[in-house]
């Protein structure tokens, strides 16, 4: 019995050991994947491994953590264990008053933290950046240092450095030589949990970061789009990395202990630690060479871009900087009305990529300046299906980056084309695909389905419409059952998960690259016809610059690296053709080129007050998806 309890025991253990390491073990296998999918190996590649140390922001971005975390850990560990020495001094009151102080920290949720950081620096005007970041990690490290060292403090003699000084030593040395010694392996402690906790952090560095300053973290969520394989690679190398650091926790004491054994001579226990320490550094060093080595020096100009995560190609922006000797720095934002709050607050950018609607609004409100047509050569090789659209009629503010419509994807094998052809949108409500669809966090693309559904405008102003169609989506969400999804809808439909999903097309195509079952559909009664833009802000500082990269994005090569890269249709008339013509990497994707000409197709109007009528409907529609499930 004893026998079969320790075999289902170590059973357990493996199982649990598995659980743990086998998506680690899948994504360093992926990491050498010589396609795009996360989910298919085609082949073994080092493909993006040369993407990651070829591409600057990437390892910039890995320079940037791995200092942060380790100067952090360095200034964290020295005063936290000074702090936590001097409290074990001080009175009962003022003891137990600044242990609470330290708690609140780790007990807030970490936005609060993040926001009381932001509110701070914009308080007294500090411009934020790499400082920025590492004062925020500095202080949010300590109180884990003060966590870790107290308890070794209070396991000590209390008498035991006044008996050093009493033999002689000086207060320092009493600290050094005696009380140091003692408590290392609390400072050691707090030290890695420090660096883990830099390591590690988004929330925070998101809030007060700026001026294209990104940590890893923060470029694996720009990523939301679409997961980049090259954080893979990126992923991989921070494995080997940690890797090295544990075998050396791990054999440096005992390549020690037989020392001592042989020689007779103890060694102090602070030596690993050092060993440890020595051993990040390493690795960051190495990291940080390759980042040197690789990017560029600034030379005279920089651009500052605002764009979407994972929203352009893997050497456009190496190539414009090999072509103008200017540096730029890319900011990401995950939606408009994100870009939208640092626009309205004055952060500077020399270049924006808001949607149709977006670009309308800050044209009304007067945070754009007009293009200076005799600096644009890249107008004439733009499709005329994207020019002059009613969000700026003239082009006067705006030079189309990708275009597209919103459709339908559908599995081919579960759902017949005449089905879609009857039904259009409204096949969303057929319950034959009960629980077996996705719907898209989107309040605008969900309502504009529901009102082309019911045959509406989706630029309609009458809430009468309007209460039809959030009817018609809380009809969807209780008796369909869907999975209300932001970006994972892209893998999980090319991965077949589901039959039916409301999708861009620009993602479309990626899925329909992916899994030949998959097809687009564009009902009869319409859809949204976008359009993503370049623009340049009132406030830029270099619209000089802005103008050259507009001209450098839009032409033949810029536009083809962005396309085939995003996935997402070019405006550029050429690569268009090139890419879904023969031999191209969209050959027979419908979803590549979009519809342009048909009459029930619309752009989005930017309304304020349907907008926030949209957008409290769309929330009781999920509080109603939520009761359902």
């Amino acid at each position: 019995m004893k026998k079969e309890k320790n075999f289902i025991g170590k059973i357990l253990v493996i199982l649990v050991i598995v659980f743990f390491y086998l998506p680690i073990f899948y994504m360093i296998v992926f990491s050498f994947n010589e396609g795009k999918s996360l989910t298919g190996f085609t082949g073994f590649s080092l493909r993006w491994y040369k993407h990651m140390f070829e591409k600057g922001d990437m390892l910039e971005a890995l320079y940037t953590t791995f200092s942060i975390a380790l100067i952090a850990t360095f200034v964290s560990t020295f005063v936290g264990t000074l702090s936590a020495i001097g409290l074990s001094k001080s009175k009962k009151l003022i003891r137990d008053l600044m242990e609470q102080v330290d708690n609140l920290p780790m007990m807030n949720p970490e936005m609060v933290t993040a926001i009381g950081f932001m509110l701070l620096f914009i308080t007294f005007g500090v411009e934020k950046g790499y400082m920025t970041m590492l004062l925020a990690h500095i202080a949010f490290c300590i109180p884990y240092v003060i966590l870790s060292v107290m308890p070794k403090i209070r396991s000590l003699d209390p008498n035991l450095a006044d008996a050093a000084m009493d033999l002689g030593a000086t207060p320092w040395q009493a600290l050094v030589k005696v009380i140091i010694p003692q408590i290392t392996p609390g400072i050691v402690a707090g030290a890695l949990i420090a660096f883990t906790m830099s390591v590690d952090d988004f929330i925070i560095s998101y809030f007060v970061t700026g001026n294209g300053v990104k940590n890893l973290s923060i470029m694996v969520y720009t990523m939301s789009k679409r997961v980049n394989p090259s954080i893979n690679a990126v992923s991989t190398m921070m494995i080997l990395v940690i890797s090295v650091v544990l075998i050396m926790i791990n054999v440096v004491p005992l390549v020690m202990a037989k020392r001592q054994k042989k020689t007779g001579k103890k060694r102090k226990m602070l030596v690993p630690a050092v060993m440890i320490c020595v051993g990040i550094a390493g690795a960051a060093i190495f990291l940080m060479s390759g980042g040197v080595q690789k990017s560029r020096p600034f030379e005279g100009q920089t651009l500052y871009i605002y764009n979407w995560g994972e929203y352009t190609g893997e050497n456009i922006i190496a190539d414009f900087e090999e072509y103008t000797g200017a540096k730029v720095i890319m900011d990401f934002f995950d939606s408009n009305e994100q870009m939208y709050i640092k626009v309205a607050n004055e952060e500077a950018y020399d270049i924006l990529v808001p949607s149709d609607y977006m670009i309308q609004r800050l044209i009304s409100e007067g945070y754009l300046q007009k293009l200076d047509v005799s600096k644009l050569d890249c107008m004439d090789k733009l499709t005329d299906a994207v020019k002059n659209l009613p969000y700026d009629p003239h082009n006067e503010y705006s030079v189309p980056y990708f275009w597209g419509n919103v459709g339908i994807v559908y599995d081919k094998n579960k759902v017949e084309l005449q089905d879609l052809e009857q039904e259009g949108y409204n096949i969303f409500l057929n319950e034959k695909y009960q629980g077996d669809i996705y719907l898209y966090d989107s309040e605008r693309d969900s309502f504009m389905m529901a009102l082309k559904a019911l045959g509406y405008s989706m630029n309609t102003e009458d809430r009468e419409e309007l209460n039809q169609a959030y009817e018609w989506l809380v009809k969807c969400v209780q008796t369909m059952k869907p999975e209300i999804v932001t970006d994972e809808i892209i893998d999980n439909m090319a991965q077949g998960r589901k039959s039916l999903a409301l999708m861009y097309s620009g993602d479309a195509a990626y899925v329909m690259v992916e899994n030949e079952d998959m097809g687009f559909y564009l009902p009869e009664s319409g859809t949204n016809l976008w359009s993503d833009a370049m623009v340049i802000p009132q406030n830029a500082k270099n619209p000089e610059l802005a103008h050259a990269f507009i001209n450098f994005a839009s032409d033949y090569n810029g536009a083809y690296d962005n396309s085939s890269y995003v996935g997402y249709t070019s405006a550029n008339q050429e690569v268009m053709e090139d890419l879904s013509g023969e031999g191209g990497e969209f050959e027979g994707i419908s979803a590549y080129i979009p519809r342009s000409d048909y009459e029930l197709d619309e752009v989005f109007v930017y309304n304020e007050r349907i907008r926030k009528d949209i957008s409290n409907l769309w929330s009781k529609v999920k509080i109603a998806a939520s009761n359902a499930n």
